[in-house]
């Protein structure tokens, strides 16, 4: 039989190869809904499938084992006992791992009193007899042994399963300088770590091969053990029962019984129904198909997953007064969906569980199905606010709003937020959104209508109910889809932005930033590109010859924050004009993208992205409105930029006076900190004569500082390390203020402590109206993703209740301007400050408003204290 007629036997080691995968993909990148890890069975599965591609084995078959207890833990006990416990994300994935190779027709194996090793060595050994090519892919060095001219093993490098050192007979030799069969006794002379396997001190691999080559064998190496001389010698003559046992353990086992033959290891058909349900349950979508093509069965899983589909309606396409009728006809809930081209309807469709229809947007369909639109019968989205927005532009008003499946999958799972109806799709329903290919001018395949979409989109609201607990439901209902609509009308207000000032103020930076230049060039002798992370590192650390900074993939670090550090240690000139050029370079560029975005009309809009942070927090974009320099010279001079309006009156700027510190005084409930904001004196002050055991009126600026940074610092578990940087004192004065603070405020602490212990126990943190962030890696054995996780778990119901008391002052003064038939008007949003155009007479009633709303939004066990500042621009009114 030439060898490409044989058959070949492939056997893989799927406890050793799992394991790997599950450190080499990241964890929190692989979890089902419903919580469970999967980064090892997913690793695993990518690999066997990129593996089975490639080799195409006839036969195959993946062996576990049982447990950590074998025949070789009775002979020796310490044998493995090494091994931490593996991680908790670990746990529970080998039998889901199994129950996907069941579905795929692979034969597991597994037997009691024996290792996986052992079962590959029998296979391997019995396929090699029977004429068969043998692959063994195993993590298990033991597994050299088992090389020969018919069996190769495939052998995972550093970077964990997705490539493999292929170990012929010469392979093997050419690394380790003996062949395979020798490799167990360099390992019973050195010892094996992994295996707890204790060798012979001060022996390596190079010195065992040495021996090897100079006495022949082992057996030969121990009977002459008195002719080693040296250390080297007297160590092996003290450890010879050591290598004894290590060469009795380290020896695979090729005759356990087992209750298939070789030949019972042919491949077999898979079946189409029971992979697309166990890989649809582990949500690996992009499995199906690799799967799929690996086996042939294409065809068999279109047909699975089209039978497991629910098929979409065909809408009926209406006229105004039919539309009307049917939207007036339906009862419960209604999704809808309307295409906005050039920022107006241009088509609608809408949809029920059971039916569809759609219209072209014109006059009179808007005619004819305003009062539904206005009116309070509940409607479902899927990313309403740009509908809103074209609604609103096309003089449409929208009452009713019910529910955003976009927002409602951002607040179940605020990590990792699904971008697009079809994701969700994908998630929820485990079905494919009917979509045309952008790529093709003629695409192949039709995209779902609008009033598929909407079907769609009511579908998927049905199954995030019953996945959103109760208090994030009410999150959804009572303070996202109302400020959602608040925002669609800021963002269609816009904010009136001067450009001779912008424009002017950009002229001045890139003068400055020119000049900063030449002084550079003229500190080092030559110009080069201060942009550049390489010619800087040459003249830093080469030129120059400063102190290294933190290693990177490309050399040492420049970034502006390393610099900065890097000058105060190592203060250079040109350290210093590299960092003002950095400052001058990064506001130019904020004010250009500022600049470029006005419009016409001499407005502003920016986009407010309500689903950006884990924390409920809103940023903005396209420009971003938030990275504006916050108290600073250049920033007051970019805020002055920012004008009231035509036709208005000023600007009115609100924001919260210390207000993660007064929700950290009301979650801890600490005596001392509510009684500082209750009583009204300055907070840092107050705190600061209790560190320090000082009158209030003794409180130094130096002390009120410290105290600040240690108040604020604790909200983001800020270190006394962390402190010590921050404040630059010493790392034991820093500890020492720390101590002396709790001492004082010890409530502050247990309440931090007994958070993120809480958040340990229930996987999530939960602000004070119920928004939950969801915290895997507090069970990470990872320390490093673990502390990270506890520090953002420490402010999560902080920074989260923060932003939803802004939100729901927010939509409260919306709300109420437009009850009071107020022209003035909630412009911007900026971290924790608000910016409203007042009209020309309306100022009492607008700060009133604000004032009352703001101070109103959350019942605190301390009052939220509201600063309010008036100005022709954002500059000027500030407070």
């Amino acid at each position: 039989m030439t060898d490409s007629a044989k058959p070949t036997l492939l056997v893989v080691d799927g406890h050793s190869l799992a394991y790997r995968a599950f450190f080499a993909l990241p964890v929190d990148n692989f979890s089902t809904k419903d919580g469970q890890h999967t980064n090892g069975i997913y690793g695993f599965l990518s690999m066997l499938i990129n593996l089975i591609k490639a080799e195409k084995p006839t036969h195959l078959a993946v062996a576990f084992d049982t447990s950590r207890q074998s025949f070789r833990t009775r002979e020796y006990t310490e044998y493995k006992a090494n091994r931490s416990e593996s991680p908790s994300e670990f746990k529970g994935q080998i039998p889901l791992l199994q129950d996907c190779l069941a579905a795929m027709s692979i034969q597991v194996l597994a037997k009691e009193d024996f290792e996986a090793d052992d079962i590959l060595a029998t296979l391997a050994t019995q396929g090699a007899e029977q004429g068969y090519d043998v692959l063994v892919c195993s993590g298990d060095r033991d597994t050299i042994q088992l090389v020969n001219d018919d069996i190769t093993l495939l052998y995972p490098n550093v970077q964990g399963v997705s490539q493999l050192k292929r170990y012929d007979r010469q392979a093997v030799i050419d690394r380790y300088g003996v062949p395979p069969e020798q490799y167990p006794d360099i390992a019973a002379l050195v010892g094996e770590t992994s295996d707890n396997l204790p060798g012979v001190p001060k022996v390596g691999e190079k010195t065992a091969v040495k021996w090897l080559t100079q006495f022949g064998s082992l057996d030969e190496l121990l009977a002459n053990a008195d002719k080693v001389t040296g250390v080297v010698g007297n160590n092996l003559r003290e450890h010879l029962d050591d290598v004894t046992r290590n060469r009795r353990l380290n020896r695979l086992l090729t005759d356990v019984e087992l209750p298939v033959t070789v030949a019972d290891l042919e491949v077999q058909p898979m079946d189409a129904q029971e992979v697309r349900d166990i890989f649809a349950r582990l949500e690996f979508k992009t499995l199906i198909p690799r799967v799929a093509e690996l086996a042939g069965i294409e065809q068999q899983m279109a047909a699975v997953s089209s039978a497991a589909a629910q098929l979409a309606p065909v809408a009926e396409q209406l006229d105004g007064p039919a539309l009307a009728a049917w939207l007036t006809g339906t009862t419960g809930d209604v999704a809808i969906t309307f295409v906005v081209q050039g920022g107006l309807p241009s088509r609608v469709g809408v949809a029920t569980s059971g039916a569809a229809a759609e219209a072209d947007w014109s006059a009179e369909v808007a005619a004819f199905i305003a009062p539904w639109l206005a009116s309070d019968a509940p409607k479902v989205f899927n990313d309403a606010k740009p509908q809103v927005k074209a609604l609103a532009r096309a003089g449409a008003a929208l009452g009713g709003l019910a529910f955003d499946t976009s927002v409602a999958g951002w607040l179940l799972k605020p990590s990792f937020p699904d971008k697009t109806l079809a994701d969700l799709v994908d998630r929820y329903l485990d079905e494919k959104l009917p979509e045309a290919d952008p790529t093709q001018l003629v695409p192949e395949t039709e995209g779902a209508t609008p009033g598929q979409l909407s079907w769609y989109t009511l579908r998927v609201s049905e199954a995030l109910r019953a996945e959103l607990a109760p208090s994030v439901a009410s999150v959804l209902t009572d303070i996202e889809l109302p400020t959602l609509t608040t925002l669609a009308d800021m963002e269609l207000a816009g904010v009136s932005v001067s450009h001779d000032k912008l424009s002017g103020f950009s002229s001045e930076l890139g003068a400055r930033a020119d000049g900063i230049a030449q002084e550079a060039y003229a500190t080092i002798g030559r110009e080069v590109n201060l942009g550049s992370p390489k010619q800087l590192q040459e003249v830093l650390f080469e030129e120059l010859q400063l102190p290294k900074t933190r290693k990177t993939k490309t050399g040492y670090s420049t970034d502006a924050a390393v610099l900065a550090d890097l000058q105060e240690q190592a203060p250079h000139p040109f350290l210093d004009q590299l960092l003002q050029h950095r400052e001058a370079t990064k506001l130019r560029q904020i004010i250009e993208s500022l600049d470029s975005a006005i419009a016409a009309d001499g407005r502003i809009r920016t986009t407010y992205v309500q689903t950006g942070s884990q924390t409920g927090r809103l940023s903005s974009t396209d420009p971003n409105l938030q990275n504006i320099p916050v108290r600073t010279e250049e920033s007051r001079r970019i805020r002055a930029a920012f004008e009231v309006g035509e036709g208005y009156e000023t600007l009115l700027t609100a924001d919260y006076s210390q207000i993660e510190m007064r929700i950290m005084a009301h979650l801890s409930e600490d005596p001392g900190l509510v009684e500082a904001f209750n009583s009204g004196e300055d907070l840092h002050r107050f705190v600061g004569a209790r560190v320090f055991a000082v009158e209030p009126a003794d409180v130094t600026s130096a002390m009120r500082t410290k105290v600040k940074a240690m108040s604020y610092g604790l909200v983001y578990g800020l270190s006394a390390f962390g402190l010590s940087k921050q404040l630059r004192i010493e790392q034991s004065e820093a500890k020492q203020l720390m101590m002396e603070y709790f001492a004082r405020f010890g409530a502050v602490r247990d309440y931090l402590r007994s958070s993120v212990e809480q958040a340990r126990i229930d996987g999530y943190t939960e602000t004070i109206f119920g928004r939950r962030r969801p915290f895997p890696d507090l069970a990470s054995p990872n320390r490093v993703l673990r502390e990270n996780a506890e520090r953002a778990a420490l402010n999560a119901p902080i920074q989260g209740s923060a932003a939803d008391i802004m939100k729901i002052a927010l939509f409260h003064i919306h709300d109420e301007f437009a009850r009071e038939g107020l022209g003035s008007r909630v412009l911007m949003q900026i971290h924790d400050e608000l910016v409203v155009e007042v009209a020309p007479g309306e100022w009492d009633a607008a700060e009133r408003i604000v004032r009352e709303r703001m101070g109103d939004a959350a019942s605190l066990s301390v009052p939220l204290d509201v600063q309010i500042g008036r100005g022709a621009n954002w500059d000027e009114a500030a407070h």
